[in-house]
């Protein structure tokens, strides 16, 4: 089973190759460990973390919460991500950051990986070229939700967590598992429930996926991909095409 260790490294080396050392010397770090509970929130806007969140199991969610009590997810966040690695660099959040469904993080204190950056540049390359991947995503989510066709948004939304399941090692062929339900689809699509229904059964009618009970089930990856206009470049992975 693989380590909190092993599951950073493999997301850092999909885009930035580390050499024998600098895995040696990230291996070092302290982490600590904790459960989250679905909605739970790890940061609120406004918070001054003090510590970098990976993500080990289940998925993280990058949201605003808006006048009227409801969300608007801004980004998910799965298995060797680092949503808060913005925190390194910046005093205060802009957003919060939740469960979705259970989840299991690791923690490393600001301090610790700042002082590892001053001896290993490498890794701080790497990890400063997460935190731009991370602002590509949520600038695609921007364009996905302004300019495309609902179909094609839930499409291109499904397309990119797969991939990124996929490069990470995640899941089996085909089949991913989403804690999300038809509710907070529509708040990261900006859709009502009605046109989240809508755009399931449409895509379903394609052959392309399945999707029920928080499991995506991906029949045909080429149509998928064609009907979310999908690109994968702006994730910029060495992983390869599926």
């Amino acid at each position: 089973m693989p380590t909190a260790y092993d599951i950073i490294l493999r997301k850092l080396n999909a885009h930035s190759p580390l050499d024998p050392g600098d895995e040696e010397a990230l291996r070092s770090l302290p982490l600590r460990m904790r459960r989250l509970e679905p909605d739970e929130d790890l940061l609120r806007e406004g918070d001054r973390p003090e510590a970098v969140t990976l993500v080990l199991d289940g998925m993280l969610a990058r949201y605003h919460a808006l006048a009227n009590g409801k969300r608007q997810y801004l980004s998910f966040h799965i298995a060797g991500d680092l949503p808060g690695a913005q925190t390194l660099f910046l005093d205060r959040v802009d957003y919060a950051v939740c469960g979705v469904g259970r989840a299991e993080i690791a923690s490393v204190m600001h301090e610790d990986l700042l002082a590892l950056f001053k001896q290993r540049p490498m890794i701080g390359f790497a990890v400063w070229r997460e935190t731009l991947v991370d602002a590509a995503i949520c600038r695609q989510a921007i364009t996905n939700n302004s300019s495309r066709a609902p179909r094609t948004r839930m499409a291109h939304l499904f397309c990119e967590l797969y991939y990124r399941a996929r490069s990470a090692g995640l899941g089996e062929t085909k089949l991913l598992q989403l804690s999300l339900h038809q509710a907070q689809l529509g708040d990261a699509l900006g859709m009502s429930l009605v046109t989240v229904n809508r755009s399931l059964q449409a895509l379903r009618r394609t052959g392309a996926i399945q999707f029920r009970n928080g499991l995506l089930t991906v029949h045909n990856w080429q149509r998928l991909a064609a009907i979310g206009e999908f690109d994968a470049a702006y994730l910029h992975s060495r992983a390869g095409r599926l």
